[in-house]
């Protein structure tokens, strides 16, 4: 099975439990996925590609499935994001949590001021920030480059928790959408 052929909302759980990993110059940070949000293109407000908007931004957005997608938050964070929708239908889902593997010492160096190991990674900036994405990472591939996903552990769907995504208070009725996925009773998990 091709884990990017797997529409949005399946995704986003499948995604729960396995393992993100970035090699960079710094060494080799990991960390299982905790928490997702699913972002449903051009019919969903709360989606930066929100009526097939196409920007510089936004463009890896309508490539296939399984690149990655960074941008920036309130002008200072990086989200990390997967291109989740078929060619021409600008699908995402944000990473918005990890519960740390390898490379720990690097992500307290890079997140000096958090001031516990859960803190290092929940949430979407922080754990960008942990695991050294950058706006550079933006339109690489998954699993071809520096970054990569594998099994990681085993969550059973009845460990799957849903609800309203978070901070997107502008998206009228998309506020309520439950597309935000996250493990049951994981410390590491956003507030």
């Amino acid at each position: 099975m091709n884990l990017w052929n797997l529409p949005t909302l399946v995704l986003a759980k499948e995604l729960l439990g396995m393992k993100l990993i970035h090699l960079d110059d710094d060494g080799k940070t990991s960390g299982y996925i905790v928490e997702t949000e699913a972002y449903l293109g051009p019919e969903d407000r709360a989606a930066h590609s929100y009526n097939n908007r196409r920007t510089a931004r936004t463009e890896v957005m309508f490539s296939e499935a399984g690149r990655v997608y960074t941008y920036f938050i309130y002008g200072m964070h990086v989200c990390f994001n997967i291109v989740s929708g078929p060619v021409n239908k600008p699908e995402a889902i944000l990473i918005r949590a990890l519960q740390p593997i390898e490379g720990i010492e690097i992500m307290k160096e890079r997140r000096v001021r958090a001031k516990t190991e859960i803190q290092l990674t929940n949430g979407p900036g922080k754990l960008s920030k942990a695991m050294g994405f950058t706006l550079t990472d933006s339109g690489k591939k998954m699993n071809e480059e520096d970054i990569r996903i594998e099994d990681g552990m085993n969550i059973e769907p009845n460990q799957i928790i849903s609800g309203p995504r978070i901070g997107i208070q502008y998206a009228e009725e998309a506020v309520h959408y439950p597309y935000r996925f996250w493990i049951k009773n994981n410390p590491y998990v956003s507030r």
